[in-house]
C-alpha cells in the first residue's frame, strides 16, 4: 500500500479553479493533492528583440515557491539577486511544453508570459505548472478570440504533464513528496492530448532501471494525463460558459 493509500494507478484528487487571479488574461488555480500552483497568462503586444519584425509570436514562463511552500522556510530568490539553477530549468521546461502546442506565426506579434507560483509544494510541482499553466494560456487566447483580436485560437491541442517513478510498491503514478524523495527512479512526462511527446525527463536514484520498467512507467504516464486533459478541458467549458 503507498504510503497515501492510493492504487498504484491512482492520481491525487485533481481540481483548477479558473479566474483566481482577477486581472489576468487567464489563470487556474491546479490542486493536484497537496500541491498547488497558481498560473497565470499576461499578454503584450509586442515580442523579444530576436523576433521583432518577423512576424510571429511568443510564449514563456516563469516559475517560484513561496518561501513556505514547503515543510520549512525558503529564502526568496529576489532576496538572493538570482535564480537557482532548479527555478530556471523549470520554467525553461514549462515554456518549451507551452511552445509545442501554440501555433506562433498565428500569434502574430504578441508574447504570452506564464507565471507558475507555487503556494504549497507536495511533489510534481513542475508537472503540476505545467497543467494549469495551458488552462491559464488558452483562456488567455480564447479572450484574445472572443475581442476579435485574433480569428482563432492558435493553439495545436492539449499538453499536460505527470510523475510516475519506482518505489518500494513498485511502479507507481503521481509520486506525492513521501514518495519522490524515496524512490529508486523517479520520471516526468509531458504528453499531448493527440498521444504526441514533448519530454520525458527520467533519472535513476540508486540503480539504473530497465526498458520494461520505463515502458510501464510510461503506461502510468498515460493513464494519468488523461485524467489531466479532462480535468482541463472541464475548466475551460466552465469558465467560458460563465463569461458568455
Amino acid at each position: 500500500m503507498r504510503p497515501s493509500g492510493r492504487q498504484p494507478d491512482q492520481m491525487r484528487p485533481i481540481t483548477i479553479e479558473t479566474g483566481f487571479a482577477h486581472h489576468a488574461e487567464g489563470s487556474a488555480l491546479i490542486r493536484v493533492g497537496g500541491t498547488e500552483v497558481l498560473c497565470t497568462a499576461s499578454i503584450e503586444n509586442r515580442v523579444p528583440p530576436f523576433l521583432r519584425g518577423k512576424g510571429t509570436g511568443w510564449v514563456t514562463a516563469e516559475y517560484g515557491m513561496l518561501p513556505r511552500a514547503t515543510h520549512t522556510r525558503g529564502n526568496r530568490e529576489a532576496a538572493k539577486g538570482k535564480q537557482s539553477g532548479r527555478t530556471q530549468e523549470i520554467q525553461r521546461l514549462i515554456g518549451r511544453s507551452l511552445r509545442a502546442v501554440t501555433d506562433l506565426d498565428a500569434l502574430g506579434e504578441m508574447s504570452i508570459t506564464l507565471d507558475c507560483d507555487v503556494l504549497n509544494a507536495d511533489g510534481g510541482t513542475r508537472c503540476a505548472s505545467i497543467t494549469g499553466a495551458w488552462v491559464a494560456l488558452r483562456l488567455a487566447l480564447g479572450k484574445l478570440v472572443a475581442t476579435n483580436v485574433l480569428p482563432r485560437l492558435p493553439l495545436r491541442g492539449q499538453v499536460a504533464a505527470v510523475s510516475s517513478g519506482l518505489t518500494t510498491e513498485g511502479a507507481v503514478l503521481d509520486l506525492d513528496y513521501v514518495e519522490d524523495s524515496s524512490a529508486s527512479a523517479d520520471t516526468n512526462f509531458v504528453l499531448t492530448a493527440d498521444r504526441r511527446i514533448v519530454e520525458i525527463q527520467g533519472t535513476a536514484e540508486s540503480a539504473p532501471f530497465t526498458e520494461d520498467a520505463f515502458d510501464n512507467l510510461f503506461a502510468l504516464a498515460r493513464k494519468g494525463v488523461t485524467e489531466l486533459f479532462e480535468a482541463q478541458m472541464a475548466a475551460v467549458e466552465a469558465a467560458e460558459k460563465k463569461r458568455a
